[in-house]
């Protein structure tokens, strides 16, 4: 797999081709990515930065192009792509194929199709020169909640010019998305007591105990959608906030009850619903549980351990960075999506930001995972025009 650096300015599609060799597992490290691409950038005269996991294994990478100011454009977007691991491909998956009118390859839609435009235009911004900074945000462990966004973006306020834009690249078919939901979750593990099902009561069954949390969480979204919607919820799809579980395990035998059970429940929350309140209200009704049981078998109980918390995007009144692209895009149309991204974490810290970036979010995590080139071109185009603004 080639590595080497040239100093030569490469086209978005020769960029696109590099970040996709390289095989940015979540669950594995993003540094050669990182490698690369901090020297690519810094061999144009690009100021690079990076934040590191605890572990050191991975590295958000951040670059400032132009004068060294405040009130930059903040191109964001993440290393990580999700596994392909039991997914039936009809090529590498780790290698641009163009067939079709498409670009194929693990990433190309999510989102290494917008960082390698991103990048090309941080390059160029420092080639050509700009009046107003163009900075670069590239975070590790998005596909796992969002958790890499954060503390990069704390250290990207430390390390350069503060700037007041972000633009998350997500696919949407370059449709501009002023607002999406938020949302929490939680890994439950019920532990009970084994003893041989004719004997129950002198037991306790995780399986069964498990079942009042997941009916409590089918009881609230009963409760939730039989609320009135508000305005800003009436323009998401579903338009209420969401509690669900997706896989639950357990049990050893049918004639034994069940030592353990495992599950998940997910929140997604209209931007105007407080996700703290539900996960609250849930964690209260495990700790009500857990202390139920351990009345029962002191080795009983339930244990919550939160795996993501992503914080909505709300929609701005003026927003600057819902202005800025809808001057480069014409879009004018009202935009929501019921998924998460890093963008109202970058809200959060002070940016204005708003969600636009070519591909389909229906491609995303798929097998033969694709980006329309008409897409990428229209990535390209934006880019360009972001860039005569900047001058």
């Amino acid at each position: 797999m080639a590595r080497e650096i040239s100093m030569t300015v490469l086209t978005p599609r020769q960029i696109l081709d590099q970040l996709v060799r390289f095989p940015t597992v979540s669950s594995d490290s993003n540094l050669a990515l990182v490698d690369w691409l901090e020297t690519y950038l810094t061999g144009h005269g690009v100021r690079c930065a990076r934040h590191w996991n605890e572990d050191r294994q991975k590295a958000a990478l951040m670059a400032h192009a132009g004068p060294w100011i405040e009130g930059a454009v903040v191109l964001s977007g993440h290393s990580d792509v999700v596994p392909v691991t039991g997914q039936s491909w009809t090529s590498d998956p780790w290698t641009v194929v163009e067939r079709d009118g498409r670009l194929y390859g693990r990433g190309t839609c999510d989102m290494k199709g917008y960082v390698a435009l991103a990048v090309w235009a941080v390059v160029e911004a420092q080639r050509s020169g700009v009046s107003r900074p163009l900075q670069l945000a590239l975070s590790y462990d998005e596909e796992v909640g969002c958790t890499g966004a954060p503390p990069m973006i704390e250290t990207l306020r430390r390390v350069f010019p503060q700037g007041s834009i972000a633009l998350i690249g997500e696919p949407s078919r370059m449709k501009v998305i002023t607002g999406h939901k938020g949302g929490t979750g939680f890994a439950v593990h019920v532990k009970g007591y084994e003893v041989h099902s004719s004997l129950l009561p002198e037991g306790v069954s995780a399986v069964m105990e498990a079942a009042r949390l997941i009916d409590w969480i089918n009881t609230r979204n009963d409760e939730i959608q039989s609320r009135p919607r508000s305005v800003i919820a009436e323009r998401f799809h579903p338009p209420f906030t969401t509690l669900h579980v997706g896989r639950i395990a357990g049990g050893t035998a049918d004639n034994i009850t069940a030592a353990d059970c495992r599950f998940a429940v997910e929140m997604r929350c209209v931007p105007d619903d407080d996700a703290n309140a539900h996960a609250d209200a849930f964690r209260a009704e495990a700790m009500r549980l857990d202390a139920a049981l351990k009345a029962r078998r002191p080795e009983a109980g339930v244990r919550l351990t939160k795996f993501f918390d992503v914080s909505p995007l709300r929609p701005e009144m003026d927003g600057a960075a819902e202005a800025l692209a809808r001057a480069l895009t014409g879009d004018n149309a009202t935009g929501v999506v019921s998924y998460g991204t890093e963008a109202g974490q970058f809200q959060d810290a002070g940016y204005s930001a708003i969600v636009c970036g070519p591909g389909d979010i229906a491609q995303a995590h798929q097998p033969d995972e694709y980006l329309e080139i008409t897409e990428f071109a229209a990535g390209h185009q934006f880019m360009l025009r972001l860039l005569e603004r900047l001058a």
